[in-house]
């Protein structure tokens, strides 16, 4: 389909959406167009009512989390006022949609003394893969980085002189984040050895895989899963549950909202205050425990 393909290029060249975000778009639009014929056989773009995308949501709720369903129909949403902007429809099918509900869950994060333990007692090998894996570790939980992030930097990106780096995140907003003098060390070290394990490797990519290319996606989550696996029994071990822990901590530490924001690279408040939630969800759970009235009659 032309107009789907156009918006595809639209998202990525103008809008600069980030690969995994394209994959998601194309992936959630042709699965909306794949039901279509199949049901009602071919429907003009025009055409599209929103009857058939309640009836598509009717199917997807089926086997789908209200969060993956309302994924799927933000994408609907933005191809449809493309269309309408291009004039391609007159009306908008999606303005008569109303999205499930999405419960809002406190972010499932790491313990400070299971982290503690992770960087302080666990042993990692001297070798390239056992330093780079500390390095990646140390990342994350010292920045709330995200993986697509991580995975992106450059040696170049790396400021030892204001101790910060540069990061594109999504959009291609680029935003610097402060670290430490101790993570600046281990940083320092790393590159010194990644530059004489890989002394013919032209790439300024910063974290490699063990054949000196790129790290990549499920190299990185199955890393991080691994490890925390040893110092947590949390259901969820992936990069995004230290970028979590690294924000809740934060706001534990009574960081400012705001602050968090922009080291998180949030696009609004509103994405970050999930986190001023789960600070309070650990003050219920204190006050519970510690006062001598709480949940108690008069």
């Amino acid at each position: 389909m032309a107009a789907l393909n156009n918006f595809l290029k639209f998202l990525e060249h103008q809008k600069r959406y980030a690969a995994p975000t394209l994959t998601a778009y194309s992936s959630d639009l042709h699965q909306f167009f794949q039901y279509l014929d199949s049901i009602y056989g071919s429907v003009p773009l025009a055409e599209i009512k929103a009857l058939h995308i309640r009836s598509w949501i009717v199917e997807l709720s089926q086997e789908n989390t209200a969060k993956t369903v309302s994924r799927k129909l933000s994408a609907l949403k933005t191809f449809f006022k493309y269309l309408l902007k291009r004039e391609l429809i007159i009306h908008n099918p999606m303005l008569k949609i109303t999205t499930p509900k999405v419960s809002s869950r406190v972010p499932v994060v790491v313990r400070k003394t299971e982290l503690a333990r992770l960087f302080e007692q666990i042993s990692f090998k001297d070798d390239f893969a056992g330093q780079r894996d500390r390095l990646v570790l140390e990342v994350f939980y010292a920045t709330g980085i995200r993986r697509a992030e991580l995975i992106g930097l450059k040696v170049s990106d790396i400021d030892f002189n204001n101790r910060q780096m540069r990061v594109l995140g999504k959009g291609n907003k680029e935003r610097m984040l402060p670290f430490s003098k101790n993570l600046a060390d281990l940083i320092d070290q790393y590159i010194e050895l990644r530059n004489n394990t890989f002394s013919e490797n032209p790439l300024q990519t910063l974290f490699l895989t063990n054949k000196g290319e790129p790290m990549y996606p499920k190299m990185v989550y199955n890393l991080v899963k691994r490890y925390l696996g040893m110092v947590t029994t949390v259901e969820k071990k992936s990069p995004h549950v230290l970028r979590h822990s690294f924000a809740t901590h934060l706001s534990d530490n009574g960081a400012d909202l705001n602050a968090i924001k922009e080291l998180l690279g949030h696009a609004n408040l509103s994405a970050t205050q999930i986190y001023t939630h789960s600070s309070v969800e650990k003050l219920k759970k204190i006050y519970q425990r510690a006062h001598p009235k709480a949940g108690k009659s008069d």
